[in-house]
């Protein structure tokens, strides 16, 4: 099982931090409000790959209800053979721990909550490196992963990708009204599957998001090879 773990200077960016003096007091209870976080989450991922069909102008998963609108996602999967649909949370443990986190303190809230982008950005890692080895047993190579609410891609698909991983009963994870995600420590994203290496794909393990995850690195087999 991957090893999930807090980035704390990661953390401390989304909080704002540039740089500035933190006295000890401080700091330990960052350091206490991360632990927190990493106890009281339970990260978790699925994914599935559809073969994609991009003849109508849109992106089409063959064999799901998936139609991606867009000119931003159809540019990112409009040569690939297939796509990777990803789901990840960190669990209800963790939207409850924030409740409580936010009936108590608006600091401790503030911190746990960056604490938890955090961890769930890494537990995307580890799924999009799942996706890349799964790839390199296809012989294909992948893109990075593209979220909804980026680019124009909206986010009323998110109750379309719950559904197609049936999210809801393997994660606990549901779309709002609103299309947003609870719990709210969560991500949905595609990556494409590629016959061939695309020229701004990543060479190199250096800098990967990917890596720590990674077992083809791992295994001396790393995906741009």
């Amino acid at each position: 099982m991957p090893t999930y773990r807090v980035d704390k200077a990661e953390a401390l960016r989304y909080l704002g931090y540039a740089g500035q003096k933190t006295d000890d007091l401080l700091d330990e209870r960052i350091d206490e409000l991360i632990a927190a976080c990493e106890r009281d989450s339970a990260p978790a991922f699925v994914y599935r790959i559809f073969p994609v069909d991009a003849s109508s102008g849109a992106i089409r998963l063959v064999g799901s209800s998936l139609v991606l609108e867009g000119s931003a996602i159809y540019e990112h999967l409009r040569e690939a053979r297939s796509c990777a649909v990803m789901a990840v949370t960190l669990g209800l443990a963790n939207e409850r721990a924030t409740l409580r986190m936010k009936a108590k303190s608006a600091l401790d809230a503030a911190v746990f909550g960056a604490a938890g982008s955090s961890l769930v950005e890494c537990a995307a890692d580890a799924c999009e490196a799942a996706i890349v080895a799964e790839a390199a047993q296809r012989g294909l190579h992948t893109n990075w992963r593209f979220s909804p609410g980026y680019g124009d891609l909206p986010l009323d698909v998110q109750p379309a990708i719950v559904r197609t991983l049936e999210a809801d009963k393997k994660l606990g994870m549901t779309a709002t009204d609103s299309n947003l995600l609870i719990p709210v420590k969560s991500v949905t994203a595609f990556v494409g599957l590629f016959d061939e290496l695309r020229e701004h794909t990543k060479r190199s393990c250096a800098g990967c998001a990917c890596a720590s995850h990674c077992s083809l690195r791992k295994a001396g087999t790393p995906c741009y090879r």
